[in-house]
């Protein structure tokens, strides 16, 4: 495939008869404009979407965005790997080489403080992403990874707000967290990567599951696996746009309207509908996030 190629938006897909949304995505990161993207969107049936910040000045532009726009909710934090920047001063968000001078943890306070002032806002309905990243982040940027992890559960917990949590190769010390913590009455795992093991576990606390592209991956069936397993009531789908993009489209720029072909993918794995698969998500989603 040619750069060229790789570079152009997948078509649109045939749109859903229930409308559903977009759990988990980052308009800010997307080509064209929010306008155009949310159109877009509801032209094939993803109605609503979850703006999600990643560091303070993305999560100012979530809950700007979120109350510009009806069918938009906001997400805030500093993502897992933004901690260790704030703290060591590691300019990509993480340090595998060693850590540079930086704000220290007084800055990451008072990164998490303005944090807490975006998720008193009624149109920000979730405090994340948030979590582990123990694949970007080194031995180094640990401490502070988990102590913003900390910090974020406690602010979910104070606002009332859902918990979304990003969780890459962590999952033993996520859940172990949460349960040092006490977890927000509705958690999300955003990008759902665990197996089925998990996924029974994650049922018996009652977490919701968003489940993205990487479940129409040829190589993903620990994941499909998962969702078979999951109940349908704490299900719910996403991009994680631009990124993960489903087959057939992957490596290609991923958006919000590509989301029926997750659902179709989904519904395949739980042998139901697709109307049945959008009406649950469409329901679950708007439990999680209260809106």
């Amino acid at each position: 495939m040619s750069t060229a190629s790789k570079d152009t938006p997948p078509p649109l897909p045939e749109p859903l008869r229930v409308a559903v949304a977009d759990s988990h995505t980052h308009l800010d990161m997307q080509g064209g404009t929010v306008e155009e993207g949310l159109a877009k969107a509801a032209s094939v049936g993803v109605t609503t979407v979850v703006q999600v910040g990643c560091d303070v000045k993305g999560s100012r532009w979530a809950a700007e965005t979120a109350a510009a726009y009806e069918n938009v909710h906001a997400a805030v934090a500093l993502h897992p790997n933004e901690a260790p920047r704030i703290v060591l001063g590691d300019p990509d968000g993480w340090s595998r080489q060693g850590a540079r001078a930086g704000g220290g943890e007084a800055a990451l306070d008072e990164a998490l403080a303005e944090i807490e002032e975006l998720a008193k806002l009624a149109q920000v309905k979730a405090v994340g992403e948030t979590g582990l990243d123990h694949f970007r982040t080194g031995p180094d940027g640990m401490a502070a990874q988990e102590r913003s992890f900390r910090a974020h559960i406690e602010i979910a917990k104070r606002q009332g707000k859902a918990l979304a949590i990003h969780d890459r190769e962590a999952h033993a010390d996520v859940l172990r967290i949460l349960r040092e913590e006490g977890a927000p009455e509705r958690t999300v795992f955003h990008c759902y990567s665990g197996d089925a093991e998990m996924a029974r576990e994650c049922a018996a606390a009652g977490y919701y599951m968003s489940f993205a592209g990487t479940v129409t991956f040829k190589n993903a069936a620990p994941l499909r696996e998962a969702l078979a397993v999951a109940p349908l009531d704490l299900v719910l789908v996403e991009t994680d746009a631009p990124y993960l993009t489903p087959a057939p489209y992957r490596g290609r720029p991923n958006a919000p309207y590509l989301i029926p072909l997750t659902v179709r993918a989904m519904a395949a794995v739980r042998g139901i509908d697709e109307d049945a698969m959008a009406t649950a998500l469409a329901a679950n989603t708007a439990r999680a996030f209260d809106y």
